[in-house]
């Protein structure tokens, strides 16, 4: 697949990019060295291969999920400019 100048004056109207005349040649062949990367990548085999998460495998630090400093409400909440009931209060934004 080859992009060309009008298909690159459409691509970068649909993305509401504003590009002038004279850099079009430019954006097509970029678009097309793009388009030829994700061509190498697809005669890739894959065969087998299992998806990753990371290109190292590793796993996570996990930390234990356990309130260390809780029971700070009325002290939270005094940083409010209203709260009321235990909560912060926020003015309605949708009729």
């Amino acid at each position: 697949m080859s992009i060309d100048r009008a298909t690159a004056a459409r691509v970068a109207k649909l993305a509401r990019i504003k590009v002038d005349e004279s850099s079009l040649d430019i954006l097509a062949d970029e678009f097309n060295q793009i388009l030829g990367f994700i061509e190498q990548l697809n005669e890739v085999d894959v065969e087998g291969v299992e998806p990753m998460t990371s290109v190292s495998p590793q796993k996570l630090k996990r930390r234990m999920d356990k309130v260390s400093d809780g029971d700070q409400q009325e002290r939270v909440l005094s940083n409010a400019p209203d709260a009321r009931e235990g909560f912060f209060a926020v003015p309605k934004v949708v009729e």
